[in-house]
């Protein structure tokens, strides 16, 4: 079987070995790429495959805005745990990752992924299984959004953890970076009522009924029961609705109206959420250590 170029940038990426170490590897398997990963791991040369099916829930969030605040791009990179996250190298990776979506506005993490770290220099993918093998954890590209702003870009990072981008019209900074922080804060899942998806909307109306039916009251009085229960099930989801964190007195909704402020879009990205994280006895996991 050929070898060509393109099964070597593949093995490469994966194992994170060099690109004649590949090509030896796959040319002893005739080309089968899942056995020359096999052979290189047994040589020891195939480290980042060796990885990949490791959890990595961890790790930094980046933003890059452009001079004017006119785009932004906030970016998700994981690793397996905080200690890595706080690596210089992690953080430049993660830094760059942002940067590359800023500027050439990627439309997957796959086409991102296949893109140069820097100008002239590796894949982000190719400098991902670098990372893995120098540091030695596994490391994902979750996902990133890039947004061309309406009115211009605030946003706000709760530690290294927490980071928010806000497309605000008519707002100064300090407004901006309020809502930003609100929503950090108050995790909001959409801006208004509008946008609410319908379906979600009736999942809770009917597990509201059924809760209400319960209570043996008549249907007429059950019925503003539930009305009134998705009235507020409304305000704690939608950021127009809420108590703006630093005045409860007053909603998001009556905040912007009183500056005149419109927000188009926000974005709000918390490492790891989502992500099913292994959790081990410590006892067990110091056993099977001296065990191996």
């Amino acid at each position: 079987m050929a070898i060509t170029a393109a099964l070597v940038k593949e093995l490469r990426e994966r194992s994170g070995a060099g690109m004649m170490e590949c090509k030896k590897a796959l040319v002893e398997t005739d080309g089968d790429i899942e056995a020359a990963i096999e052979l290189m791991r047994k040589s020891g040369q195939a480290k980042a495959d060796k990885k990949a099916g490791r959890v990595a829930a961890e790790g930094l969030i980046a933003i890059k805005t452009t001079d004017d605040a006119k785009a932004v791009a906030i970016a998700e990179v994981n690793c397996e745990t905080d200690f890595v996250a706080k690596e210089a190298a992690f953080i430049e990776f993660v830094d760059n990752v942002a940067a590359r979506v800023l500027a050439d506005k990627p439309d997957s993490v796959e086409a991102l992924s296949a893109m140069a770290v820097i100008d002239g220099g590796s894949s982000i993918n190719e400098t991902r299984s670098e990372l893995i093998n120098k540091i030695g954890e596994n490391m994902s590209v979750r996902r990133f959004e890039r947004i061309d702003a309406t009115g211009s870009i605030s946003s706000y990072k709760h530690g290294v953890r927490i980071a928010v981008v806000v497309d605000i019209e008519n707002g100064d900074d300090a407004l901006g970076k309020d809502i930003a922080m609100h929503i950090a804060a108050s995790r909001p899942s959409c801006i208004s009522e509008q946008d609410v998806d319908q379906a979600l909307l009736q999942k809770e109306r009917d597990i509201f009924v059924a809760q209400a039916a319960e209570s043996g009251k008549p249907e007429n009085i059950i019925e503003k029961m539930v009305e009134g229960r998705i009235k507020k099930y409304l305000k704690e989801i939608t950021l127009m609705g809420q108590p703006f964190v630093k005045d409860p007195d007053q909603t998001i909704e009556q905040l912007l109206k009183s500056k005149g402020a419109t927000i188009h879009r926000f974005v709000r990205y918390e490492v790891g959420e989502g992500i099913e994280k292994k959790v081990e006895n410590f006892a067990d996991e110091v056993a099977a250590q001296i065990g191996s």
